[in-house]
């Protein structure tokens, strides 16, 4: 695809912003400690990327998609955490109140988020209930002043540990199954929520997972989202924004991976010369690159798709991640393979795009999912 003057501009802002601010040094900091450096994530929210495709009435750029995409490969290719937190504001963060909240509650949480200054975290995992989300078991009982009692665990829930708010699903109508889910806007410091310690996971460290549990949580009625046992629909809705997104983080690791092998082959010297001269080497590269070139047309096709609001977006968005999110995990142990013993180590950049690009086939839908989702749509 070829980008107007507009997107190629937002292209170099976010990679000069990468170049610049995802250092060597920033991203081992994550890796050990597994937080991330706010400086650098003040940065990227005072340039706009933050809210990139967040409607400017509440504090975005309104860009669209397909600028959201763009930026997000130029950031993931350096780092995919640091596409975590430019794709949450953008997608799982603002997207259920985009979907179907008020006006009153979109200008109460949707600038904030844009800025950073508060952050949303996505509650719809638990531990019974993965891909079959329709079978959570948290229930919300309804009080006599409006009110709602919620009670239940959530698991996996990115950014738990310092969100402000998050948006949980609860069965209001437990013998309805996904027809008697809602979502509530809850925050994180009412009695009765607590955030489990940070799982430790095997990559995008950085961007901290936790559980959380809801004990007794009352919630007044105005942090309902949307309308009552209409929450599944709004989860299925921002998770096809967030398809879109794992997609688009998994070409930028995925465009990380091969820009590591090219420069690898080129500076490792093996019987008299560089490895990019042997052609086992050339081979695997040029397969590489053909492979992250029909990445990217398939990723920005799926957000000039949901851009241009076609009913074939979603069918796209789970193209987009099935594909990206295998393929990434294929360049990755090519990239790492080039490398040989050396791509084994912390020492190298290959060694944790490895790692970060194996969770692409699994979060917001595993592979088998997307691989439902598209043939329902076919095959209808």
């Amino acid at each position: 695809m070829i980008l107007n003057e507009d997107l190629l501009e937002i292209r170099n802002l976010a990679r000069q912003f990468a170049e610049k601010e995802l250092t060597r040094e920033v991203l081992e900091e994550a890796d050990a400690t597994n937080t991330f450096r706010k400086s650098v994530l003040d940065e990227m929210a005072a340039i706009g990327l933050t809210g990139i495709k967040v409607p400017e009435r509440y504090g975005g750029l309104g860009m669209g998609n397909l600028a959201f995409i763009v930026a997000l490969e130029e950031i993931s290719r350096k780092s995919g955490t640091a596409g975590v937190y430019l794709s949450n504001p953008n997608s799982l963060g603002t997207g259920p109140l985009l979907i179907s909240g008020t006006e009153e509650q979109r200008q109460k949480y949707i600038p904030k988020l844009v800025t950073l200054e508060e952050r949303m975290c996505f509650a719809l995992t638990e531990p019974g209930a993965g891909s079959d989300a329709g079978s959570l078991k948290t229930k919300a009982e309804k009080q006599s002043d409006g009110g709602y009692v919620l009670n239940g665990r959530k698991c996996f829930i990115s950014g738990a540990t310092m969100a402000d708010h998050a948006v949980v699903f609860a069965k209001t109508d437990p013998a309805a199954g996904n027809k008697g889910i809602s979502a509530f806007l809850v925050r994180m410091d009412l009695p009765g929520v607590s955030v489990g310690a940070p799982e430790h996971k095997m990559g995008l460290l950085g961007y901290p997972v936790a559980d959380i549990v809801l004990d007794g949580v009352y919630v007044p009625g105005d942090c309902l989202l949307g309308e009552e046992n209409k929450g599944f629909i709004n989860a299925m809705k921002t998770l096809d924004n967030g398809r879109l997104g794992v997609a688009g983080m998994a070409l930028g690791v995925a465009q990380g991976c091969l820009d590591e092998a090219v420069k690898y082959a080129k500076e490792r010297q093996q019987f008299g010369r560089p490895i990019a001269k042997f052609q086992a080497v050339r081979t695997i590269i040029a397969d590489m690159a053909t492979t992250v070139a029909a990445m990217r047309e398939l990723v920005y096709t799926a957000a000039a798709v949901k851009d241009a609001e076609s009913p074939e977006a979603g069918m796209y968005a789970s193209m987009a991640k099935l594909f990206c999110g295998e393929q990434c995990n294929q360049i990755a142990a090519k990239a790492l393979q080039i490398h040989g013993g050396y791509g084994f180590m912390k020492d190298y950049d290959i060694e944790r795009k490895y790692r970060d690009c194996r969770v692409f086939t699994i979060f917001e839908g595993t592979s088998q999912i997307q691989q439902m989702v598209i043939a329902k749509r076919v095959l209808q």
